[in-house]
């Protein structure tokens, strides 16, 4: 059981050399990701004074997602990945650096932001579909792993240092640091060489194609209900992360010091996630290690609105946190393990699409929620959400008829 898991784990999937590069252009421009959305925030709520300016640079970035998801998902799916993800940097690269001259303006800021976002909607759905051609089936779950925990770590250990870094050097260093992270990203992919790429399925026009794309998404049962998960996780998340500061005021009656402490918890969670998945798991298909995740979280938002001890919040989001690292891997694992690889630029779309919708209308009506009834119900009504999730995912997940149309990853040689 040892050596099995040896094989399928970071020290295996960091063999590839393509899977190193991709690690390792994703990581650069998360690092310079952390450090500008710090200063972002604080920038724009320095010019503006407001809660709801800073709130508006979030709807700028989700407005590309909805407006550009499905025919991105086709370029993906129709052009090379490896170009689609360089262009997508370099586009980064000239509007971030844009930042460092337009600062003081807070509409050039959104529109920045706006663009920004384009650019991650073609940059993200290339760089989940490509993984597969990276790795081995039985590979995946570490891969994704790798990648997540990347991720949470830059998250953990650069936002304090960006917070230093707006306040000694100013908004435009951290623009110019991401800028270049983006140029790190592009110059290590340009280096990176996939095997000729698949055809897409339903090939015709821009607009059949993504069509087609959407029909995979309802017509398939297993993507249907991982839609359906999808989209009720976050109509959950979206409101209950948002207003975790709120409920660590009036719910947990916390100082501002402690909502830092709720933070951390989450991380530390986050982190381990990865880490205790890769133990216990190879085959993304594995009911309890998909769904499992949404019971998690859905029980921990019924218990942060039900007590107020601060070690029960503390343990309730370090499990949350744990929950949503390990249920995002086997999420994207188990996608990449069973679409068509000429469709899974559409079909990663289709979900950033349908989580982003549901982060929207969760982040419009949460507050709303909670003015009116109070910020437990919003955490109450965010646990069922995630529950249902979890009811449809596993019904989904057990269809014998996807199964066979779409075996599980291969066994071991």
């Amino acid at each position: 059981m040892t050596a099995r898991r040896d094989r399928f784990g970071l020290r295996a999937v960091f063999a590839h050399n393509g899977y190193r590069r991709l690690w390792s252009a994703r990581t650069a421009s998360q690092w310079g990701d952390v450090v500008a959305t710090v200063a972002l925030s604080l920038l724009v709520f320095e010019l503006t004074g407001s809660a709801l300016g800073v709130s508006a640079v979030v709807v700028a970035e989700i407005v590309p997602v909805l407006l550009l998801a499905p025919f991105a998902g086709t370029l993906v799916d129709r052009l090379p990945r490896v170009a689609v993800m360089v262009a997508a940097d370099l586009l980064r690269a000239v509007l971030a650096s844009s930042l460092i001259f337009v600062g003081d303006d807070v509409a050039a800021i959104y529109a920045i932001a706006f663009g920004l976002s384009t650019g991650a909607v073609f940059f993200n759905p290339a760089a989940n579909s490509m993984l597969p051609a990276l790795v081995e089936d039985e590979e995946l779950v570490a891969a994704n792993s790798g990648i997540w925990t990347a991720a949470v770590f830059s998250q953990i250990a650069l936002a304090p240092v960006a917070g230093i870094l707006y306040a000694t050097l100013g908004a435009g260093a951290a623009f110019g640091i991401n800028a270049g992270s983006f140029l790190v990203s592009a110059t290590i992919l340009a280096g990176l060489r996939l095997p000729a790429a698949p055809a897409p399925l339903n090939r015709g026009g821009l607009f059949a194609e993504a069509a087609a794309g959407l029909r995979l998404l309802a017509g398939d049962r297993l993507l249907r209900s991982l839609s359906a998960g999808q989209l009720l996780a976050a109509l959950s998340t979206g409101a209950t992360s948002a207003l975790l500061v709120v409920l660590a005021a009036d719910h947990l009656k916390l100082p501002p010091s402690g909502y830092g402490l709720l933070l951390g918890a989450i991380g530390v969670g986050a982190l381990l996630g990865p880490f205790l998945l890769m133990r216990m798991v190879s085959d993304p298909r594995r009911p309890a290690f998909v769904f499992g995740p949404y019971v998690l979280r859905g029980l921990v938002d019924l218990v942060l609105a039900t007590f107020t001890a601060l070690p029960v919040a503390l343990v309730a989001l370090a499990t949350y946190g744990l929950g949503t690292s390990s249920g995002a891997v086997t999420f994207n694992s188990l996608i990449q393990a069973h679409t068509p690889a000429g469709a899974r630029g559409r079909v990663f779309a289709g979900f950033d699409l349908l989580w982003q919708l549901g982060r929207l209308v969760s982040l419009l009506t949460g507050g709303l929620l909670a003015a009116a009834i109070g910020i437990r119900a919003v955490y109450y009504l965010g646990g069922a959400l995630l529950l249902l999730a979890a009811a449809i995912g596993w019904r989904g997940l057990h269809s014998p008829t996807d199964r066979h149309r779409h075996p599980g990853p291969r066994a071991p040689s």
